[in-house]
């Protein structure tokens, strides 16, 4: 069983300070086996992590489209910011990845409607049904439910934008090592986490504010 971490930032993402070979060694001193770093519009992060450890560190990104953010693991080509999401997720289909909707129910951070949800059910992989950065538990169960409703699994992640932040939301599940073979083990996946809390969205602030 791999622990694997499935959404976090490096300063490629502009709300974060964290240096890739920071946030591979906390990696490792903390156990994870699996790390896909989602930054906010770019693979650049990743791309330097996965230089230090290929056996970590798996290409992701939150790739912001005309509607709402997308989270994406096995990305080998960037998704610019701004793609109309149907063209976004079938350019990630192209590139063979995995495609979850990160933080779907989180009114402050989720720019889907309910009927873009409900299309995104028959055209994703997974929703994301635990994230720590949500302020209220509601928010995680409403993606809980959202998930059942189109027979799709959750995923869950810490959204660290911080090195304290990683690990704190994981999934343990069987080998996987590309795009379609976690397609095909994420419904045995175990999920657990617990909330960040609110300081975290201050560390991001802080960090748009004075450069990632």
């Amino acid at each position: 069983m791999l622990t694997i971490e499935t959404h976090c930032h490096t300063h490629a993402s502009p709300d974060s300070r964290v240096r890739p070979a920071d946030l591979v060694s906390a990696a490792r001193r903390r156990g994870l086996d699996r790390v896909i770093i989602t930054d906010h519009w770019s693979i650049d992060g990743a791309l330097e992590a996965r230089e230090l450890d290929p056996e970590l560190v798996i290409v992701g990104e939150e790739v912001m489209t005309d509607k709402g953010e997308l989270l994406a693991a096995y990305v080998s080509e960037h998704i610019p910011k701004g793609t109309p999401y149907r063209e976004a997720i079938a350019r990630l289909r192209e590139q063979g990845a995995f495609i979850s909707v990160s933080h779907p129910c989180d009114p402050r951070r989720s720019y889907w409607s309910p009927e873009e949800l409900d299309e995104l059910g028959g055209l994703v992989d997974a929703f994301e049904t635990f994230n720590a950065r949500n302020l209220r538990p509601a928010y995680n169960q409403a993606a809980a439910a959202l998930a059942a409703r189109h027979g799709l699994p959750g995923t869950a992640g810490s959204d660290a934008h911080t090195l304290v932040e990683l690990g704190r939301a994981t999934m343990r599940l069987p080998h996987f090592e590309d795009g379609e073979s976690l397609r095909r083990t994420v419904n045995q996946a175990k999920l657990q986490g617990r909330p960040s809390g609110a300081w975290v969205r201050l560390a991001s602030r802080w960090a748009a504010w004075f450069g990632g």
